[in-house]
């Protein structure tokens, strides 16, 4: 049995060129021929008004969307919520629109086109567990990055330390050198007067931020933010891993904690506790030897 091609199948083809802010559709004939053009805003109103161009045109018909998985993805589930048949085809390549004028109208036609001429029709990726799927790649791409740029800056770190600290600290793993990180912070006794002031340098501090009879803190962005970085990799473990800490976040989220301000809290009792190490710096500079 042949392939039966779109256009031996329908009567008309909505092409649309898609953008962030507006989309442009032409209606294509299955011959070729532009029967209308209509630009919308990319909003649930410009969908309805797009669908309403189509049912101007009688017939059966088809859509054919440029980036149904990025500008168009709100288009195209409008769309296939409603039952119309949509397919996806490929944005041109920058060299085709260097030869020719550009417009988006344009553009729309060339996609209905491109649709009627293929052979064999491309449809939008699925939703779903797919979708969910992606996600989880793309927060797990989102940490490995951010784990290696942190592994970078404690190198650099090392390097820009002074030459006793560097000694002690060179061919350490990762692991080691966020216990350096803090030791840089904290560089030397009495340099930070206190645990609470330590906590400030450390971005841990709760800024209060209350407002009549409301008594709330916001999260300190200031401070070194290596430091604050260290730490929270620190809580993050202790999350993960330690049975205590695990047991003051669920007694804290059962009061209504969320856990942004879990974290917060965890971080400002860690820094608390590095700090009152610090002062006795023989125990510090023993675990790092240990590690």
């Amino acid at each position: 049995m042949g392939v039966t091609r779109l256009a031996e199948r329908v009567e008309v083809v909505l092409g649309v060129d898609t953008h962030k802010h507006q989309h442009a559709a032409a209606v294509v004939s299955a011959v070729g021929g532009v029967l209308g053009e209509l630009e919308v805003p990319a909003t649930a109103v410009g969908y309805a008004q797009l669908l309403r161009l189509a049912d101007a045109h009688p017939g059966r018909r088809a859509w054919a969307i440029e980036g149904t998985a990025s500008y168009g993805v709100g288009l195209t589930r409008f769309l296939q919520a409603r039952g119309e048949e949509v397919l996806e085809v490929d944005r041109p390549k920058r060299e085709r629109r260097r030869m020719g004028a550009k417009s988006d109208p344009l553009d729309a036609a060339r996609a209905a086109r491109e649709a009627l001429g293929r052979a064999h029709q491309a449809a939008p990726r699925e939703g779903g567990r797919r979708a969910a799927l992606g996600l989880l790649l793309a927060a797990r791409r989102t940490a490995v990055d951010a784990a290696t740029a942190a592994e970078r800056q404690m190198q650099d770190l090392v390097v820009r330390a002074p030459e006793p600290l560097r000694a002690q600290l060179r061919g350490k793993s990762p692991r080691q050198l966020l216990a350096a990180t803090v030791l840089c912070a904290w560089s030397h006794p009495g340099r930070v007067r206190s645990a609470a002031a330590f906590a400030m340098l450390a971005g841990t501090a709760p800024v209060p931020a209350s407002s009549g009879q409301t008594v709330r803190h916001r999260l300190n962005r200031f401070g070194d933010r290596r430091l604050n970085r260290a730490l929270h990799v620190v809580v993050v473990h202790r999350l993960r891993l330690d049975p205590t800490t695990q047991a003051y976040a669920a007694r804290r989220t059962a009061e209504g904690k969320t856990p942004k301000e879990i974290r917060r809290c965890l971080a400002h009792y860690v820094a608390r506790q590095l700090f009152r190490q610090l002062e006795g710096p023989e125990r510090i500079h023993a675990a790092l030897d240990r590690r």
